[in-house]
């Protein structure tokens, strides 16, 4: 099993070819076995660059969410490599996995998964405290200001709309400074305007603090705040866009809907 996709960029260059937030070398993803046996991902490599913003997209079980799971050390993978900047998950016990999840890796999902007895300030700092650490007050006060919800901090989820509570989760996900940020589908619960509101928000994490984000997502639009696409298709990177915009991503991904297009 290769990925046959062409080196094109450095999305695709091999691990210590560049500075990369997050790498995979050569992973595999198989469930199940004999002929129930299913490739999720199919001899994947690919590097994300630090302080840059990457969309995945793919068709529905092109294997897109399957590698941000691994990548993030969420799923384990059957063969390959995964790496964190140059620390190695593949084999990585769960204990030390736990701890370098909580303290390099941030997550925003598509359901909010804040605690509605808290504040959002609660929310933002919660794991931090599980973790027995404070916060850095100069770093909290700038993702509060970028997030745009200074005035809402003492207010709790259910006083907050949609677009601000998933706010609340990437100022969260953010909060400890992670190494990297992996956002699942983070406006599939959104209207187009919060939505926005996010996509904004992430894009300001980018280009204002340096951080590193990894999106999957179905739309178009939002893929568009990207610095860059990686599109799957049956398990492999078939593809990568640069400066993406929603019409040329909406091209690429009709793409795949016609025979032999898909793997070009």
């Amino acid at each position: 099993m290769t990925n046959t996709a062409p080196s094109t960029t450095d999305a695709h260059a091999a691990p210590g070819a560049g500075d990369f937030a997050a790498s995979a070398h050569r992973v595999v993803k198989a469930y199940g076995r004999g002929d129930a046996e299913v490739i999720a991902l199919d001899g994947v490599t690919v590097g994300i660059p630090r302080g840059r913003f990457t969309a995945i997209m793919g068709p529905s079980g092109s294997g897109k969410s399957t590698l941000m799971h691994c990548m993030a050390g969420l799923d384990s993978v059957t063969s390959g490599e995964v790496s964190i900047g140059d620390t190695v998950l593949t084999g990585m016990k769960d204990k030390h996995l736990t701890r370098l999840r909580r303290d390099k890796i941030g997550f925003v999902f598509q359901a909010f998964n804040l605690v509605p007895t808290l504040t959002a300030l609660e929310n933002i700092t919660l794991p931090m405290g599980i973790a027995g650490r404070k916060p850095d007050a100069e770093w909290l006060d700038r993702v509060i200001d970028t997030v745009g919800l200074r005035p809402r901090l003492k207010h709790r989820p259910a006083e907050l709309s949609g677009g601000q509570q998933q706010r609340v989760a990437c100022a969260r996900a953010l909060a400890s400074r992670p190494e990297i940020i992996f956002a699942d589908e983070p406006t599939g619960n959104l209207d187009s305007r919060s939505g926005a509101e996010v996509l904004e928000f992430l894009r300001a994490s980018v280009r204002e603090m340096g951080q590193t984000i990894v999106m999957v997502t179905h739309d178009p639009s939002a893929a568009a705040y990207s610095d860059q696409v990686l599109f799957l298709s049956d398990g492999q990177i078939v593809d990568t866009m640069a400066q993406p915009t929603a019409e040329r991503v909406l091209e690429r991904m009709k793409g795949f809907d016609q025979p032999g297009v898909g793997a070009r």
